[in-house]
């Protein structure tokens, strides 16, 4: 898929994309601490290389970290720059590719590539040259923490859909119900697949639909641990959520000094 319909997903998605959680707020908290806990160092300098509205990236920011956000997604950076300052969070932003990042070599202690961003790119030849990219911006020895859905056992399953997600608005019983679910179509390749995003959301005592669309590369963890090697990463290491308090699993590797 062109990059610039991935942009245009999260485009589209950017103003609504809390909604998808039943408690943002908690959320950025519990990844935020999970995170930090890896990072393992006082006020890194964390490049968030695909923060969407910044969930992971406010985190971290609350934590005391020096992040900086990026996303191929012009509206999703704009608005996690916006949820930081009302926080009074320092989280710079730009809209960037991940393939091509516009930051010097070496500049950071930790990459943060989470929330199953990096499967949007569906070659083995595109997720090298983004791994590169973040081998390249990461100082000798910085970390890279990558997560993504638990490939390995969806591969085995392929599921057509995903529970549905209810976020509620206002006051427990009075507020407002928005209902969030995904609809998969596998490729014939058993790897790919095109994922509907649907989101219902109240309207005057109805219901209005939004449909978003894209597609993911569902790249098991031996392989994407092996791509991680071949750019310069060492010790690549699987952390599951129940050891890391994460809710995706998450790579761990090192830039090789």
């Amino acid at each position: 898929m062109p990059e610039t319909s991935v942009a245009h997903f999260y485009d589209e998605l950017a103003d609504d994309y809390h909604l998808i959680y039943s408690d943002w707020e908690a959320s950025i908290r519990r990844q935020g601490d999970a995170l930090d806990a890896l990072v393992g160092q006082d006020r890194a300098a964390v490049l968030d290389c695909s923060c969407g509205i910044g969930t992971q990236a406010i985190g971290l920011a609350l934590r005391g970290h020096r992040v900086t956000g990026t996303d191929i997604s012009p509206r999703a950076a704009a608005r996690a720059a916006r949820e930081a300052a009302g926080r009074s969070l320092d989280l710079r932003t730009a809209a960037a590719d991940m393939r091509r990042l516009p930051f010097a070599d070496g500049r950071f202690d930790t990459v943060v590539c989470a929330d199953n961003s990096l499967p949007h790119l569906l070659t083995e030849q595109d997720v090298k040259a983004a791994l590169a990219e973040m081998r390249r911006v990461l100082r000798p020895g910085g970390q890279l923490l990558v997560s993504t859905r638990p490939y390995d056992e969806l591969l085995r399953d392929r599921p057509s859909s995903t529970p549905p997600q209810v976020h509620t608005t206002g006051e427990a019983g009075d507020g407002q119900r928005t209902v969030t679910f995904q609809l998969w179509h596998w490729h014939d390749d058993g790897e790919r697949y095109d994922l509907e995003h649907f989101q219902l959301l109240p309207d005057e005592g109805d219901w209005r639909v939004r449909v978003r669309r894209t597609t993911y590369w569902a790249v098991d963890r031996s392989r994407l641990a092996g791509l991680a090697a071949e750019v310069g990463f060492v010790e690549p290491e699987w952390r599951m959520p129940q050891e890391t308090g994460f809710f995706q699993p998450l790579l761990v590797a090192r830039a090789a000094s």
